[in-house]
């Protein structure tokens, strides 16, 4: 593709990127095929390619030109960063970058209305804060009739009982866990399943209070400094457990929300310029692993699983496209003997995309319908996923029940 950025354009960082970016889209259209959006709406605009286009005339206009509307963010907003398209471009076209660009460029153009500023406003400050969430959640489960609907669907009916956890501290290996902002509240029994059954494969997890939002919230509702702070924090955080004397460091660092796996595995790129900060995070994008990276490498075949259970699984966006972990949950489950039922469009996304059911709640409804109908085609006892937001999106139709798949898998060990 070819660009039209001036010398004195070229100079900014972000239009250098977004340049090197434009220029790998050789227009093939392909990515069309597999984008969610414009399969439901047919419009160019609402396609990978169309969007690029947006992008690239956005860029390249000059400050205060006609052509940068509400109507380009509209499109951008519409997309749901499930990253479908940079697994089908044969050209490698890195489209979350250009993405993040454009639509930070785009919010400082043309400022979003009063409503929609509180809106994404309200939910970076409830949904980031642990504590400040459960208290919400609490508040949401008691009142619950009164709840907004977008909102009614995502809160779990009562509060979930964690089990015992394991302190873990006597094994030799040990690796970090994310405890996440909405999960614990959410899905508190993720976690704790996650301790129990790598307990049993002689690997204790450390959870670092002083750790909290990977910073993808804020991230990607354009807030990109709070978002980058948010990953500082965390470092700060894990960096005594990684550089212990003695080489005596942790294994890893193990993220449950594949969500935050991908943003927690990308540190390193968003934090390159931070000169103080930069190879720290390199690091700590190296250590951090998806949950089934680190049961895939184990010996799981000498887990005795009490009932093979019949599964559908949903592989989330940020596992398949953006960790390029597809299969990997599905390897495990029929490792240790569960049935998987075949799922169609299993690369499609299911609506949930962070904060995206809640922000464009119609897209994110057709497309969840879509997804159970799918999954529910084999007739599974239970749906399970890697991802709390596809979790709490896809139960929240009261359709068949959806679980994370670590839960199934503690739950069917012997004792």
């Amino acid at each position: 593709m070819q660009t039209h950025f001036t010398e004195e354009d070229l100079k900014k960082p972000h239009i250098r990127e977004a340049d090197r970016v434009l220029r790998s889209c050789v227009h093939c259209g392909f990515c069309n095929a597999t984008c969610p959006t414009y399969q439901l709406l047919g419009d160019e605009r609402d396609g990978p390619r169309g969007r690029i286009y947006l992008m690239k005339e956005m860029l390249e206009a000059p400050e205060g030109s006609d052509k940068v509307t509400e109507e380009t963010r509209l499109h951008l907003d519409r997309c749901l960063t499930c990253r479908n398209c940079e697994t089908t471009c044969p050209s490698g076209v890195e489209y979350h970058k250009l993405l993040d660009i454009g639509r930070a460029e785009i919010e400082r153009r043309v400022p979003r209305k009063p409503a929609e500023r509180a809106q994404r406003f309200a939910l970076r400050k409830m949904l980031v804060e642990p504590k400040r969430f459960q208290a919400l959640l609490r508040l949401g489960q008691t009142f619950r009739p009164l709840v907004p609907g977008a909102l009614r669907d995502k809160l779990p009916p009562a509060p979930v009982n964690a089990g015992k956890r394991p302190d873990g501290q006597s094994h030799a290996r040990q690796m970090l866990i994310l405890e996440g902002c909405v999960q614990p509240g959410l899905s508190p029994n993720t976690n704790a399943a996650t301790a129990r059954v790598l307990d049993r494969l002689g690997i204790g997890l450390t959870p670092v209070a002083e750790a909290g939002c990977c910073g993808a919230i804020d991230f990607h509702l354009n807030a990109h400094d709070d978002g980058r702070a948010r990953a500082r924090a965390n470092i700060d955080a894990w960096w005594p457990h990684i550089e212990k004397e003695g080489g005596a460091g942790v294994e890893a660092i193990v993220q449950t929300a594949s969500g935050c796996g991908a943003f927690v595995k990308e540190y390193g790129e968003i934090l390159k310029d931070d000169p103080a900060y930069a190879d720290k995070a390199a690091r700590v994008g190296e250590l951090a692993k998806d949950l089934v990276e680190v049961l895939r490498d184990e010996a799981v075949d000498g887990l005795e699983v009490a009932q093979g259970r019949r599964l559908a699984f949903h592989c989330p966006c940020t596992l398949q496209h953006a960790q390029k972990l597809g299969g990997a949950v599905e390897t495990v489950l029929t490792r240790l003997g569960f049935s998987l039922t075949p799922v169609a469009d299993a690369h499609l996304c299911c609506g949930s995309a962070g904060t995206y059911a809640i922000t464009q709640p119609e897209l994110a409804t057709q497309l969840r319908d879509n997804k159970l109908d799918n999954l529910e085609a084999g007739s599974p006892e239970v749906i399970v996923t890697a991802n709390i937001g596809c979790q709490t999106h896809l139960a929240g139709a009261n359709r068949t029940p959806v679980r994370h798949w670590i839960e199934i898998v503690d739950e069917s060990l012997t004792p």
